[in-house]
């Protein structure tokens, strides 16, 4: 029997066109160094300068700049007998636009993780579930990659944190093995539908499709309740999160580099955040 393959999606003929010659313009390392140096100069610079960063001769140097010039990743002023270069705001957005185009992170995401194992219950969290889930907590804790935090939180310090209704725990032959929450982003009223995620399985049950199955339900109750947004951060080590997440039609936003230390160390985060298609 065939099987059956996904279909493609098409990137627009125009588009193609319009980012090829974007990435072209950018093949060349020194245009790469010029426009970040533009970049990073608000109120512009002048090609007499861009010469002495780069280390060119004027003559590379305006060669290149005229180069950005023409795809409109960069503008010319004019100022006496000086040239200054300034970046044009639209490509600071319209680049990484047209990389998120090339990569298919604009199209259609999953909703969320379908194949999960049929022997996992995932059900809302109750009085008696707080111990196996501050254990559950402190392995997350021990793999170092999982939370900033070196020491479990109280219980109610957690109640107090976690909005009712989104505390989800998975369990495995009468066993909780898992837990999912989410936390309010903001106390403020205009990101009322906007809520951090995080999600915790037993070492002893990790790789069992325990966290697709309490992400499913997670980012499932969250559309039903009207939340449009869902964020969380991951650290750049924990691929099998970031991953798990992926499936779940999150999508990176960034990397925050440096954002924070655990045992005197600092680490970077990957940010992630799932738009509701129902919202």
């Amino acid at each position: 029997m065939p099987i059956a393959l996904p279909q493609a999606q098409v990137l627009p003929t125009a588009d193609a066109a319009t980012y090829a010659e974007w990435f072209a313009c950018l093949a060349e390392p020194v245009r790469v160094r010029l426009l970040h140096a533009v970049s990073t100069s608000p109120r512009g610079i002048t090609v007499g300068a861009l010469t002495e960063i780069l280390g060119t001769s004027q003559s590379t140097t305006s060669h290149h700049v005229r180069k950005l010039a023409d795809v409109g990743f960069v503008r010319l002023e004019k100022v006496g007998t000086a040239t200054v270069v300034t970046v044009n705001e639209a490509c600071c957005t319209g680049l990484p636009h047209a990389a998120d185009a090339v990569m298919g992170m604009l199209g259609p995401r999953p909703c969320c993780p379908d194949d999960v194992p049929d022997d996992i219950t995932v059900r809302a969290l109750e009085p008696g579930d707080w111990t196996a889930v501050r254990r559950i907590y402190g392995d997350g804790i021990a793999t170092g990659i999982a939370t900033f935090e070196t020491a479990v939180p109280a219980r109610k310090a957690l109640d107090a944190k976690w909005l009712p209704g989104h505390r989800w725990v998975a369990e495995l032959d009468g066993q909780v093995v898992g837990w999912a929450a989410a936390s309010p982003a903001s106390d403020r009223d205009c990101y009322s539908g906007v809520a951090e995620t995080s999600v915790y399985i037993t070492e002893a049950h990790r790789g069992r499709g325990v966290g697709k199955a309490l992400l499913r339900k997670q980012v499932m109750a969250a559309d039903d309740a009207g939340l449009w947004t869902l964020q969380t951060s991951i650290f750049t080590d924990n691929r099998a999160s970031l991953a798990l997440h992926h499936s779940a039609g999150y999508r990176t936003i960034g990397v925050r580099e440096r954002i924070a230390q655990r045992d005197d160390t600092w680490h970077d985060t990957v940010f992630l955040e799932r738009r509701s298609p129902v919202n």
